[in-house]
């Protein structure tokens, strides 16, 4: 460990326990403010210590703002600052969307609560639609030709992680892994892809994404633990895996309070993902809000611990990156399929359909606009809305 660190570990810990109260605007505003405040004005980190951060955050599976604070209390104090960082960061987002939850639950069968639900579910399909192009052009390329030939690879797998997300209406981990293997060798065969005793434990975690258990809090703790190992840059691309198993498998929530799930997400600071605590708490209290983000967030905490200290090196495999890479092309498909499939069922009548289109034109063409400004006045017009049609009859 450094001798001469600038900052202590229970400056991080403020930190991110202020980021995480705080922190609006999703993955990149997040990891924006961690450069500006902890690079830029603190100068706690140097500009390499935070590109090396952001890279690992981008290569391994994780939220992205999330692994990066993980990683950031890893630098200067190993594995107690970032164990202490990451809770940090997420504790505060946490108890927000329980009480959330809390409320939600009491009064979600009122007038009031469905009409501000009416407006925020359609201004979130809106949101999540420009935020799933977004993620196609960082993650697959532009939409012009050109790239279409030179990633036609990449271009293919996204558009079977769409079309098969559309069709079945759920995630298909097996062609994820596939589509990241099948890249790999294409791209950069790894030298010890001839050795077959390697490839068992792919083969485990495949399985094991089909393991079951009658308890719920089981089913809850695996469930979660799975979706969070496919995140990869944006916790928006978690939204496949949630609606497929909370909705289509389990029937744990109905498809509108999934919508409204995906709401609270938004309208909440810190990691977008931190929505599997509201889910988890509709689903078994407490308890099932724990165990869900807990799970959710332990495969990107042990992918940034395990793989820091030898980060340099995996930087420059080839395969790792090209792996990544299929895998990635794949996952950013289904979000798309899975924005398709959340708005058949959300966008209800045109008044929504004007919603959505609005909360996506506000995104592109107002600068000053953030989700959750977005969603509060989708969430106003939704009474207003509701309110006319109740005089009206």
């Amino acid at each position: 460990m450094k001798t001469n660190i600038p900052y202590s570990l229970k400056n991080l810990i403020i930190y991110f326990l202020k980021l995480g109260t705080w922190g609006f605007g999703g993955p990149v505003a997040l990891v924006g403010y961690m450069h500006r405040d902890l690079v830029e004005n603190k100068k706690w980190l140097t500009e390499e210590e935070y590109k090396e951060g952001l890279a690992l955050a981008q290569l391994a599976p994780g939220p992205l703002a999330a692994q990066l604070g993980i990683y950031i209390g890893f630098v200067h104090y190993r594995y107690l600052g970032a164990t202490l960082v990451g809770l940090a960061f997420v504790i505060p987002s946490f108890i927000i969307v329980v009480l959330l939850g809390m409320v939600y639950k009491i009064y979600s069968g009122l007038f009031w609560m469905q009409a501000v639900f009416y407006g925020v579910s359609a201004a979130v399909i809106g949101i999540i639609t420009l935020s799933a192009y977004k993620l196609t052009l960082k993650s697959v390329g532009n939409l012009n030709l050109n790239s279409f030939k030179s990633n036609w690879i990449l271009w293919l797998f996204y558009l079977l992680g769409l079309v098969l997300t559309v069709i079945t209406q759920k995630e298909e981990v097996l062609l994820f892994i596939a589509c990241g293997f099948i890249y790999m060798i294409l791209k950069a065969p790894p030298a010890w892809l001839k050795k077959p005793q390697t490839i068992p434990s792919i083969v485990l975690i495949a399985i094991s994404s089909s393991v079951h258990f009658d308890d719920t809090l089981f089913k809850i703790g695996l469930f979660f633990a799975k979706a969070g190992a496919f995140v990869f840059g944006s916790g928006l691309a978690i939204v496949p895996f949630l609606h497929a198993g909370v909705v289509q498998e389990y029937h744990w929530l109905t498809e509108s309070q999934f919508v409204d799930a995906v709401a609270i997400a938004m309208i909440t600071p810190g990691p977008v993902v931190i929505t599997v605590g509201f889910i988890g708490y509709l689903v078994a209290d407490l308890p099932g809000a724990t165990i869900a983000a807990l799970a959710t967030f332990l495969p990107c905490y042990l992918f940034t611990v395990l793989l820091a200290p030898s980060f340099n090196k995996i930087a420059k495999n080839e395969s790792i990156k090209a792996f990544v890479e299929g895998i990635t092309a794949a996952v950013i498909g289904a979000l798309v399929g899975a924005v398709v499939v959340i708005a058949t069922r959300s966008i209800v009548d045109i008044t929504t359909g004007i919603i959505a289109i609005l909360a996506l034109l506000a995104l592109i063409y107002i600068k000053k606009a953030q989700e959750p400004l977005i969603i509060l006045v989708a969430a106003l017009l939704g009474i207003l809305i509701k309110l006319v049609i109740f005089q009206s009859s």
